[in-house]
């Protein structure tokens, strides 16, 4: 489903500020992978979900998606067949438009728009059916600003926005980090759900090594612009913290240091 090979990408080339965030990446992802990623500050993590978003243009490589080449494509054109969610609670949706008025434009992604009823009367019956598996309630609150919700309900907002129209991928940018502990299991665990119904192919940045273990079936060690472990299967399945702070070690060759990533464990 995505193939990324040999992309490489550096901020500020030849300026005193020159950061190689990207080192010939070389990722292959099958039809149905969730795949979680780890990596200290600067391992480039989100930088590759940026690539793979288009939200900034490679140096090198290519990127192909379900047998289409995005790598010259512009970030708008890729969101057609992507979905995303971000770290921010408050950047997937619009805080001044209504809850049926967001899931509507989420509902027509990748077609052509035309002149009508912004919300149609069938179309907002089946958006409140979306709602009510989020058990929030939010279904009786079709009306309601979205900037009037917490970020928690913003979150999980954003997350049934981004898998209403089945995406060929989505990106989970630690999209749990900024919420309460309560809040982000729940999101979490709605996460598993949607995945797994849908067979979405999913690529998800976390902090939490806990959660990446015992999420998806396949994992990821990013270090410094480069991909240092990859397991899956079986393997992912008997890891602990304990084998992935030694997994790093031996890799990089040197001591994991992440605060956020060691009080996480």
């Amino acid at each position: 489903m995505l193939e990324i090979k040999h992309v490489s990408k550096t901020f500020n080339p030849n300026t005193i500020n020159e950061k190689k965030a990207l080192k010939d990446i070389t990722l292959t992802l099958n039809e149905g992978d969730f795949v979680t990623i780890i990596g200290g500050n600067g391992a480039g993590k989100s930088t590759m979900l940026n690539m793979i978003a288009g939200v900034y243009p490679i140096d090198s490589g290519t990127i192909v998606l379900d047998n289409e080449n995005l790598s010259l494509q512009p970030e708008y054109k890729r969101a057609r067949t992507i979905g995303r969610v971000f770290q921010d609670p408050m950047m997937g949706t619009a805080a001044d438009m209504e809850i049926q008025e967001n899931l509507a434009f989420a509902n027509r992604r990748g077609q052509k728009r035309g002149l009508g009823w912004g919300v149609r009367k069938d179309e907002k019956e089946d958006l409140q059916k979306a709602l009510h598996r989020l058990g929030l309630n939010l279904e009786n609150r079709m009306s309601d600003k979205v900037g009037l919700l917490s970020g928690g309900q913003r979150q999980a907002l954003t997350l049934l926005m981004a898998t209403l129209k089945k995406p060929k991928l989505l990106l989970l940018d630690e999209h749990t980090a900024a919420l309460d502990p309560k809040t982000a299991k729940a999101v979490l665990e709605l996460t598993k759900e949607i995945v797994e119904e849908q067979h979405l192919t999913a690529l998800m940045v976390t902090h939490n090594m806990r959660d990446a273990i015992a999420i998806g079936n396949r994992l990821i060690m990013m270090h410094e612009g480069r991909i240092i472990y990859d397991v899956q299967g079986e393997e992912k399945k008997n890891l602990t913290v304990e084998d992935l702070l030694i997994k790093f070690e031996q890799a990089s060759g040197e001591e994991f240091a992440n605060d956020r990533m060691m009080l996480s464990k």
